[in-house]
Order: structure tokens, then sequence, then C-alpha cells
């Protein structure tokens, strides 16, 4: 095949130029164009395992749906029950999955805790290109792993990588960082665009081709998103993002996309002397049971992927001195905030416009869903009116702008988690109402706003 061509593509609008230059000719943004190739020189990866896996046959025919016969593609488990839980039940063959952290978080660590299990029943590869070998030695040494079945490869250039990965024959193969990668037929510096772009497309190709699985390890920017072209999110088919405050012991892994799985599924680990342990029962570790009630703290049942989660919310309503008041939010939508205190004061006649009011989610989890709104308000209106609720109260609810109380998913098994863990009371949407009596529970049922504040406040 002929040498590949370097040539520049504007991020913003996709035109191609010859060389660069500070400014796209066809859409006139600045500094978006970046070094790409033009064809591939390399030749399909010859492997005894490939079968045309995700379409790769390259054959240009077109074939009906019904004639496609799918894959049975069993699950690799990894050993580890919450990672498991994250990618939907185990590894699938030839899936390629990428995962992203603040630096410092365990990505490395639960990964070499991963590889070393898979090590015992599989063939793995960990290629490391931000550490050297003794570095990994020295970590797995400190987390008192066993080390004899795992293979291990410092290396950046993915030419060689895939070399070793062709003689070796791997089942799972770790990337640890995309970003360190680089391509001899670039000239750009690894972690540049198109670096991470030709990197990352030629792992998942061979991935594909040869049914192996493929962990790529991404890093983050400032803001929390994964460094690099967005493309390489679209490129994977799992994105999981490990979260939580490297100052708290408590990590979470989040996937937000999974081709072979739910998404918004959660795993949570803990971080000890011996690496990330897992946590069997998350409502514990973030219900912080006072030692008697305080005034703006209520307990609400989210849900994280496929199972019930209990989290303390809790707000602050204090006397503003500023013209512009403070709505802080930690774990909660910001935005969501304004629009209940508006809602509040419509059909509530409760204001808060000469208030600073601050909302957080106890134990750093981050609560995206709609059914957080009840537990907001009632947190709110109990802080500003300095009146306690009771300590074994769970609520959850979606607030309208028309103040109505709305349903949420799965409430029943959101209550029967509460009785779990010795609630006695629940404040619910009417709509969420359980099909029979729960024992020990005494469930009210709302369907406005001004009916729960009447019950609570």
């Amino acid at each position: 095949m002929a040498k590949p061509k370097r040539i520049y593509v504007c991020g913003a609008c996709g035109a191609e130029a010859p060389k660069w230059s500070g400014q796209c000719g066809d859409c006139q943004a600045w500094n978006t164009l970046s070094e790409t190739v033009s064809m591939i020189s390399a030749n399909p990866v010859e492997h005894p395992r490939f079968s045309g896996f995700a379409g790769n046959t390259d054959d240009g025919k077109v074939y009906l749906l019904s004639d496609v016969i799918p894959d049975d593609m069993p699950r690799i488990p990894t050993g580890v029950g919450e990672f498991d839980r994250v990618l939907g039940g185990g590894l699938v063959s030839g899936s390629v999955v990428l995962i992203g952290g603040d630096p410092g978080i365990g990505k490395s660590t639960i990964l070499l805790q991963t590889m070393v299990r898979l090590g015992e029943k599989h063939k793995t590869l960990y290629v490391t290109g931000e550490e050297s070998l003794q570095q990994v030695s020295m970590r797995a040494h400190r987390l008192e792993l066993p080390m004899k079945s795992l293979q291990i490869l410092a290396a950046t250039q993915i030419e060689q990588i895939l070399d070793v990965a062709q003689r070796e024959k791997p089942l799972v193969m770790v990337i640890d960082s995309i970003q360190t990668m680089f391509t001899s037929m670039l000239q750009s510096a690894p972690g540049a665009v198109a670096q991470v772009r030709e990197c990352a497309a030629q792992m998942v190709r061979y991935a594909k081709q040869t049914r192996t699985v493929l962990v790529l390890v991404g890093h983050v920017t400032k803001e929390g998103t994964l460094a690099g072209p967005r493309v390489l999110e679209h490129m994977v088919d799992t994105v999981l993002y490990f979260e939580g405050d490297s100052g708290s012991r408590y990590r979470l892994i989040r996937a937000v996309k999974n081709r072979f799985g739910a998404v918004n599924e959660l795993g949570l680990f803990a971080m000890t002397d011996k690496g990330l342990r897992e946590v069997a029962n998350p409502s514990a570790i973030f219900l912080s049971r006072h030692e008697e009630a305080v005034p703006g703290s209520i307990i609400m049942v989210t849900r994280e992927g496929s199972r019930p989660l209990l989290v303390e919310v809790q707000a602050l309503v204090d006397e503003s001195h500023s013209t512009n008041p403070r709505r802080v939010t930690i774990g909660l939508e910001h935005n969501r905030l304004a629009m209940l205190l508006a809602v509040l004061h419509r059909h509530a006649g409760i204001v808060t416009y000469d208030q600073d009011v601050f909302a957080n989610v106890v134990g750093g989890v981050r609560v995206t869903e709609t059914g957080a709104d009840l537990a907001v308000l009632l947190a709110v209106v109990s802080s500003l009116k300095s009146k306690t609720l009771p300590q074994d109260l769970v609520v959850f609810g979606e607030v309208g702008l028309a103040g109505e109380i709305r349903p949420v998913p799965n409430g029943e098994e959101r209550l029967y988690e509460a009785v779990k863990h010795g609630f006695k009371k629940a404040l619910v949407p009417r709509a969420n109402a359980p099909k029979k009596e729960i024992a020990g529970l005494e469930v009210q049922l709302i369907s406005r706003l001004d009916e729960a504040l009447d019950i609570m406040i």
C-alpha cells in the first residue's frame, strides 16, 4: 500500500489542508487544524481468533439484518464484583473500555489488581507508558499481589506494542495510558490530538479483529472531561469515569457509555493500604446518622444504575449580605436548585431571594436524577424554618413547575431498600404507592408540594 500522506484536518468543520496554518481556510476558525494521515498503511492483523467481529468483514457486501447471526459473547468475569457490575456483568471479547479519572484517583491500582486476578485464568498483558517496570513492581509488592501470572511491557510506540500483542496473543490487554502512546506515521508529540486519535484507532481495530479485550486509560482535563479528541469516546464500547475526592477514602466508578450493559451504573470502592476494596453495602457509608435530629438534613433514596442507594441531603440557608445571594450545590445540579427555589416561592409562598442557599449530598456521591427534588426542598425549608425532620424518614419524588409531585422509576424497590436500613416512615409521590403494604414502613402519599410541607414542616 502507498505511503501514508500527512494532512491537516480542521476540528471544527472537517476541512482538509496540505499544510498547517493558524486559521482554517473554510470556516475561518482559529487553531483548529491538527495533523493526521490520509490513509493507513497497516495491513489487517491476522490472528487465530479472528471471526469478523463487530462487522469487520471489509468485503463491501450488503447483508440483511435477519441473515446476520448474532455472536454469543460470553462475559469474562474480572473477579472484582463492583467492577463487573459497572461493566454490565464482566468484560466482553473484542470490546474496548476507556477509563478516565483525576491523577492519583486509583485507575492504575484497580487495573493492576484486576489484571492480576484475570491472569490466573487467562493470558493478560499490561502495557505501561507512564511508569517503569520497577515502579509497577513496587506497587504490586506494596499491594501484596501475586505477580507470576501477569505479563508486563514498558513501551510507548504503538507499532511495537501491536507486534508484541500479535506474538503473545493476550486475551485482555491494558494500555496505561493512551495519551503517552505515539505512532511513527505522525511527527507530532505524544498526547497530541492526532496521535491520540490514530493510536486509539489502531488499537480498536486490533481489538475488533482479534477479539482481544482492550482497556485504555485516559487522562482528564481540569474540567473533568477526557483529554484528547471527543471522537475517542465514540470509538470505544464502554466509557468509565473514576469519581471521588482524592482526600476521601471512597472511590466511585461510573459508566457513562456501555454498549454491552446499562449506563449510569455505579461501582463503589474504598482505598486502603492494600489497594481498592469493594464496598458491599454502599448505602451504609453515605448515611451519617446524627445523635439527634438537626435542621436541614434528610435522607433520600436515589437510584444508581440497577440498585437503590440511600444518601443524606443537607441544606444550609443563611441570610445573604450580598445583592446576589449565592446558590451553591455539591453533588446536585446547580441550575435545578434555582428552579426548585422558584417553585417553592410560587407554589408555597416561601421566599429565599434574600438568602444564601447551600445544598450538599453527603459522601461525595453525585445525584443526577430528578428524584432528589423533594428531598432538596424539604431540607431547604427545614433549614430556613429551623425545623427538624424525623430521623426515621426517607423521601423521594420529582417536583414539577406547577408544584406537583411526580413519580420516579422503581419506587417500590426504593421503599424496600429503606426498610432494610431501619427506616419507619416514607414520603413519596402518590403515583409511587406500593402495590401492597410494606411491613414496618408507614408510607405517606402526596401529590402537591404544599401537602408535603404541611405534613413535614
